[in-house]
C-alpha cells in the first residue's frame, strides 16, 4: 500500500511542490508549524531514514540545505529548522521550516490543514519556487 507521500509524488493527491528530481521531491506540509514548512521526501518509499541508501541520503540532505537557504531568505527567519520525526507517515521525510526559536520543533503545535490560508500556502510555495528557480511541479526552469 502506497504512503500518502507516494500518492502526492505520483499526482494521486494534490501537493504544492517546490523541488523535484529523480530521487527527491519537496513540497509544502499541509499542517505547517509556519508558512513555508517544507517536507523533503525521497521518491523511493523507505520508512526509516536509517535504511536509506547513502546516495539518496546525501541527495535528501543536499536538497534540504538548499531549501533551508531559501526558507531563511524568503521568510526572513533567523534559521531554517531541520527535523526528522517519521512517526506520522511511514515514508522518510525531513521537515524544514522558518525558525526564530524552538517552538516549531513541537509538531503538535502545527496548524490543522483546514485552518491554513490557501492564498498564504500558494504564496509561500511560489516564493520558494522563485528562489529555487523551479516550476509549479518543482522542476528547474
Amino acid at each position: 500500500m502506497s504512503s500518502v507521500f507516494t500518492k502526492i509524488i505520483n499526482g494521486e493527491l494534490p501537493g504544492r511542490f517546490v523541488y523535484r528530481d529523480e530521487r527527491v521531491v519537496a513540497f509544502l506540509s499541509i499542517e505547517p508549524v509556519a508558512y513555508g514548512h517544507v517536507l523533503i521526501v525521497p521518491v523511493e518509499e523507505v520508512d526509516k531514514w536509517t535504511d536509506l541508501d547513502p546516495k539518496t541520503w546525501h541527495q535528501l540532505n543536499e536538497v534540504a540545505q538548499n531549501i533551508g537557504r531559501a526558507v531563511i531568505s524568503v521568510f526572513g527567519s533567523e534559521r531554517a529548522a531541520y527535523l526528522i520525526a517519521g512517526f506520522e507517515v511511514p515514508h522518510t521525510h525531513i521537515h524544514v521550516f522558518p525558525a526564530n526559536d524552538m517552538s516549531g520543533y513541537n509538531l503538535a503545535t502545527a496548524m490543522p490543514a483546514d485552518s491554513t490560508d490557501p492564498a498564504k500556502m500558494d504564496g509561500a510555495a511560489e516564493q520558494l519556487r522563485n528562489f529555487l528557480e523551479t516550476d509549479e511541479n518543482g522542476h528547474p526552469v
